[in-house]
Order: C-alpha cells, then structure tokens, then sequence
C-alpha cells in the first residue's frame, strides 16, 4: 500500500517519468525513508511498553547468563524469521539495546536478520533449489551468532553513543505503571525521543542507498568478478558492502552472476554482503556507535563472509 501510495505521489502527482534512473532513485528514497522512520518509532514504542511489564535488570541478567553463545542463537533465530533489510532491523536492534540485552547478542540479531528473511528464501529456493538454500540459511545463522560472540567477548559497549540511549524519565525499573495508559506514554516518550535523534541520519544512509541501488550496473560488476580468480570471494564481498538493495533486486542479479559463471561461494558472498552490510547502515548507525565500533562490526563479519564464499566454493560440486 505504501509503494502504491508513494509510486502515485511521484509519477501522478510530481510528474516524474517511471523511466528514469533519477526518478526511480527519489520513489525509493520516499518509500524507504517513511517506511524506516515509521518502523523506527513503531518498534520503540512497542519495546518501550513491554519495558515497563519486564524489569531492565532480570533481562540484562538473563542474556548475559546465557552460555555457549545460547543468547546469540537466540537472537539469529528471532533475526531469521523478521523480514527486515539492514536499516530496517536497526530500530529493533536499539531497543533491545534500550532493553539492557548485551550488544554481542544484540548484533547477533542485527547481523542475521537482513541475511535470512522469508522473502529471500523463498526467491533462493525457487532460483537455486533446496539444498543452496538451506546451506544459505545455516551459513547465515552461523555468521550472526560467531561475529555477535566475538563482538560480545571483547566489551565494546563503551564505543556505543551515550546520549541516544540515555533516559529524560524514569526507567521502567524504577517508576510504578498503574494503567495502560501510563506504559504507552512511556513507549511514546521513548519513540518520540530516540526517532528525533535519528531522522536525519536515516534520510542521510538512505538517499545514499536510493542511489547505489539505481546507479551501479550490473554488467560492470559481472565484469569485475570474472577476472578476479581466486581472489573473486573478497572481492565480491568488498563490492556487496557499501551497496544498499531489497532482496527481490538482489537474488535475481545473484542468479545472473552464477549462470554467468561466476563461483556460487562468490555468488553467496556477494549476496550476504549486500543483505547484511550496507554504506546506509553504517551512516544509521553512527548514530549510535562510535566509528571504531561501526569498523570492528563490520570487519568481522566482513571477514566471516569470506570465509563462508571460500566455503561455499570448495563445496559446489555437492550443493549444485
């Protein structure tokens, strides 16, 4: 209903041509901008009144407590089954922040959750069949939980931006709800100040996705990777990171790549880099992390896409 809303804006009322690579460049940038900023304080809101049902405290306790990386499998498997892009996971994945859950299981769920939607599944299974994406899916859940273990081990918290996740009231812990209509004033409260921090940097990432994702041609990237040998899984990881796209653009320009030729673990890479990494993202996310942060998130689960390409590779004559 929102696409048909903001295609009509556009093309009926603005009088822009459908044709146009500039003009399909603002439609997306208008739909995703609202689409994320209403997301955005939808899920804060809704985070901020089931906060005042649980307390902060016992939460943060019982993440934190959880071993062999229990909490991160969690959080995957909550990623696996939301259908959000990059951007769109990073309201969810603050307030769970908010919440007091550990920034390793947190990102754990903001890693998994672009790369495995069911939309994206369902395309990869009707284009590549059961066994790719099923090894797809579990490559997926590993990338999330590993990269959120490691990130969790090395306490990064003090690299996330004080004031976004700072309180002007009291915390649920703290204040007494005697009536529904309290808890969602709180929710509101909690929207309407982390969505006023925010905005901007949304419109920013996204003007800059609205951009890759109608000005990078396929061709040249094709190009690209058939020369790069060996070294074609890195490559394509590197190229996939700062583009920005919805998964209904992206498997089918996969599938191209593969029937042209290219490896299906550098056909995979690029496809994960591009679902789980984004230059939007980042720019989002400075927000709320320190660029150290943003680097070392990145970086990791840069490397373990990689490897899982590497992996993917060495095991196509099984899985085709």
């Amino acid at each position: 209903m929102l696409q048909l809303t903001v295609d009509w804006l556009c093309y009926s009322i603005f009088g822009l041509d459908p044709a146009s690579i500039l003009s399909q460049s603002i439609d997306y940038f208008i739909y995703d901008s609202i689409k994320i900023i209403a997301l955005l304080f939808l899920m804060i809101f809704v985070m901020g009144v089931i906060r005042t049902y649980l307390p902060q405290e016992k939460i943060r306790r019982y993440l934190e407590g959880r071993k062999w990386g229990s909490g991160n499998i969690m959080a995957s498997l909550f990623g696996a089954i939301t259908p959000f892009c990059s951007c769109s996971s990073i309201p969810i994945f603050m307030a769970f922040l908010r919440a007091g859950v550990p920034l390793g299981v947190t990102l754990s769920f903001l890693i998994t959750s672009p790369i495995i939607n069911e939309y994206l599944v369902v395309l990869m299974f009707a284009f590549f069949g059961w066994k790719i994406t099923f090894a797809y899916v579990i490559s997926g859940l590993l990338v999330g939980v590993i990269s959120g273990m490691i990130i969790g081990k090395m306490k990064l918290e003090k690299y996330l931006e004080k004031d976004v996740f700072s309180h002007n009231t009291k915390s649920p812990k703290e204040a007494a709800y005697n009536s529904i209509k309290q808890r969602f004033r709180f929710g509101l409260n909690e929207a309407w100040s982390i969505t006023t921090k925010l905005w901007v940097w949304v419109l920013v990432g996204v003007g800059v996705g609205a951009a890759i994702h109608n000005f990078v041609p396929e061709d040249a990237i094709h190009r690209i990777l058939s020369m790069t040998g060996v070294f074609s899984v890195p490559i394509s990881t590197l190229i996939g990171v700062p583009i920005y796209g919805s998964c209904a653009a992206i498997v089918p320009i996969a599938v191209a790549l593969f029937q042209k030729g290219v490896p299906l673990g550098t056909t995979l890479a690029f496809l994960m880099a591009i679902s789980a990494l984004s230059l939007p993202e980042a720019i989002i996310l400075r927000r709320v992390m320190k660029l150290k942060l943003i680097a070392i998130f990145f970086g990791i689960v840069t490397a373990a896409i990689i490897m899982t390409g590497y992996l993917f590779n060495f095991l196509q004559n099984v899985l085709v």
